[in-house]
């Protein structure tokens, strides 16, 4: 059972694809940190050794920002976008798409699935009698 900043990572997948179980280290990163640990991208985690480890370890505690602290930061950044009253501060607080998207159509997760036109949840008709 290999744990690193604090996530238990799967030990039946690839290193290269179980890095990125770890909140804030995606695919192209975790190419990177097994480049600079010299570890194989294609070993198991099951199959590391105790170095390769404590490599893996040491370069994402080093140089990388992730879980807790990289959760922290981005709450405190749109934190500050709401606290200046800023426009994406305000997408941010009534929970609308912050990037330019639509919101006439294509939002409804981020709206929770709320169906506003008239067609949309209609009974069928009464039956004739």
């Amino acid at each position: 059972m290999l744990r690193i900043a604090g996530v238990i990572i799967p030990e039946q997948k690839r290193i290269e694809a179980a890095l990125p179980y770890i909140y804030g280290i995606g695919p192209s990163l975790a190419k990177k940190i097994l480049a600079a640990a010299n570890v194989d991208p294609n070993i198991r985690t099951k199959d590391l050794s105790a170095e390769a480890t404590n490599a893996i370890r040491q370069i994402i505690e080093k140089e990388h920002k992730v879980e807790g602290d990289l959760r922290r930061e981005v709450r405190s950044n749109i934190k500050r976008l709401v606290d200046i009253k800023s426009y994406r501060g305000s997408r941010h607080a009534k929970r609308l798409p912050v990037r330019g998207q639509r919101t006439r159509t294509n939002t409804r997760t981020v709206r929770g699935n709320v169906r506003r036109t008239m067609g949309s949840g209609r009974k069928p008709t009464a039956q004739k009698t």
